[in-house]
């Protein structure tokens, strides 16, 4: 109760200012922390990663880390990264089915959503040049959620990409007060939906704030995405929530093909694994970049034990 009430929101606050960025970052013991939760700071570092995971049967969301661009030449190189991480992706190998083994992350405020005036627009032709890239490369796209404030901007870019792009996914957060509405508006035919639970600090009037209730949230809205005809993806690291995903998988008769699970890069591997031999799809987020900072304390955020292994590397025989 300590973590979610007092250290969570206190890493949350820490993940936006740059002070602390500067401290944090600044650490050796730091980088080798990040080692386990980031792939690398190079497109090699990601592809390297990527093929491994293909050949242990898992599948592969890759994420260039960056976000709340705010400069339009910034944008535009993040483009182009992508459309070279693109060419390097076509060259691993496919799956003849349907689903596919590789996919890439966006997050739009990476891609220009936050500029002024024509933000959204911007972002929606970055996103559409790095889709047809990844039409070409056999890859799929899926578009991440980010605060609150960017959900409706965020939606609406989804669906103009899905007029061209039907195969293009993106990410509910169960913590959000509007997000079972949206699971139900979203749940229809060839509808891709990653459903995690959040991951950044919101206030009470938008997002539930305690465990249970985002727990809860997040079943009924699993459910709704389960009954649904569109293409839920899991994820999550929670043992319950697993558990409930398998039971209702039973109970909407789901095909083995017609949904995966989820898990982040560096966390649970042995579960990971696990789920592969059940022959369940299994999906890991493969981030990388230098722009790690963000993305790392709010994997320190969500879960007590990702926080003590960082504790840990400043122990006695820790290298500094």
């Amino acid at each position: 109760m300590m973590f979610s009430t007092v250290m969570r929101p206190a890493l949350l606050a820490a993940a936006r200012s740059p002070r602390v960025e500067r401290t944090v970052t600044g650490m050796a013991s730091t980088r080798k922390v990040v080692r386990r939760f980031v792939a690398g700071e190079s497109e090699a570092h990601a592809a390297h990663a990527t093929a491994a995971l293909l050949e242990s049967g898992r599948y592969a969301s890759i994420d260039y880390l960056g976000e709340d661009t705010t400069d339009l030449e910034q944008a535009r190189a993040t483009v182009a990264h992508y459309l070279t991480l693109l060419e390097s992706l076509a060259e691993l190998p496919g799956a003849a089915g349907e689903v596919r083994p590789l996919e890439v992350s966006l997050k739009l405020s990476a891609l220009g959503q936050s500029l002024p005036r024509d933000g959204q627009a911007i972002a929606l032709e970055h996103a559409q040049k790095i889709c047809a890239a990844a039409a070409a490369a056999g890859v799929w796209v899926t578009v991440d959620a980010e605060d609150h404030t960017t959900t409706d901007s965020t939606l609406a870019v989804v669906r103009a990409l899905r007029a061209d792009f039907p195969w293009v996914g993106t990410v509910l957060q169960a913590y959000l007060l509007r997000t079972e509405g949206d699971c139900r508006d979203l749940s229809g035919p060839g509808s891709r939906i990653r459903l995690c639970k959040g991951a950044y600090r919101e206030p009470a009037g938008v997002a539930y704030q305690h465990r249970d209730e985002i727990d809860a949230s997040y079943l009924r809205c699993l459910d709704i995405l389960m009954r649904g005809q569109g293409y839920p993806m899991v994820a999550t690291h929670d043992p319950l929530m697993l558990e409930a995903a398998f039971g209702y998988v039973r109970s909407a008769r789901r095909d083995p093909d017609r949904f995966e699970f989820q898990m982040l890069y560096g966390i649970r591997d042995e579960e990971q694994r696990r789920l592969v031999a059940t022959c369940a799809h299994l999906r890991t987020y493969v981030p990388y970049g230098d722009q790690w900072y963000g993305y790392f304390m709010r994997r320190l955020a969500e879960r007590p034990a990702n926080l003590a292994f960082f504790l840990r590397s400043f122990g006695p025989g820790a290298r500094r």
